[in-house]
């Protein structure tokens, strides 16, 4: 089954309907697509978490299932601002004396929070993605992209990023499936 096969599935179970936007994560590819009115029209390499894919609560896996952007952070943030507590912290990440390999993991570039939308898999109690502060982010690490280097998140490159940040609103519906692509 394909990804696209099983995120219209989902819209039928959930009777929901297509946003203009919709992302689909393919994590069998690790490939990110961009559908604009039901037509793909952009692709972006991702990676992921490096536990195992879950949805659980401290499980640090990344979860499954259709998601929405609940909030847009960071827009106008030069590439590489590493945010805490989803707040700008006005220095990048390439720009600090610990740059490198050896540097911890940042959320940096933009912010693009999900929110489940699947009750019992990625919404309420013990499993929710808002809760569990999934997000869609930059990485500082680029030299290990795309290796699986996140603790549930979808981790892209800031070019990309910033792209997709300005061509997409709160309320995007993003499908992630453990399957390959469309």
């Amino acid at each position: 089954m394909n990804a696209d096969f099983e995120y219209q599935e989902c819209l039928n179970r959930h009777g929901l309907k297509q946003t203009e936007h919709v992302l689909i994560a393919a994590l069998g590819e690790k490939k990110l697509y961009l559908i604009e009115q039901g037509d793909t029209v952009e692709l972006f390499p991702f990676s992921y978490g490096k536990q195992p894919v879950s949805c659980v609560e401290n499980s640090l896996g990344t979860p499954t299932g259709l998601h929405e952007v609940a909030a847009r952070i960071g827009g106008g943030e030069p590439a590489g601002m590493i945010f805490r507590g989803r707040v700008a912290t006005g220095e990048c990440w390439h720009q600090r004396s610990d740059a490198g390999p050896r540097q911890r993991n940042f959320v940096t570039t933009r912010i693009l929070r999900l929110r489940g939308l699947e009750p019992g898999l990625n919404a309420g109690p013990g499993v929710d993605s808002h809760d569990r502060f999934i997000y869609i982010h930059g990485t500082n690490h680029p030299e290990l992209f795309p290796g699986n280097i996140s603790h549930g998140c979808l981790l892209m490159l800031d070019d990309d990023l910033i792209r997709l940040f300005d061509r997409i609103a709160t309320g995007t519906q993003v499908y992630i499936s453990p399957s390959a692509g469309l």
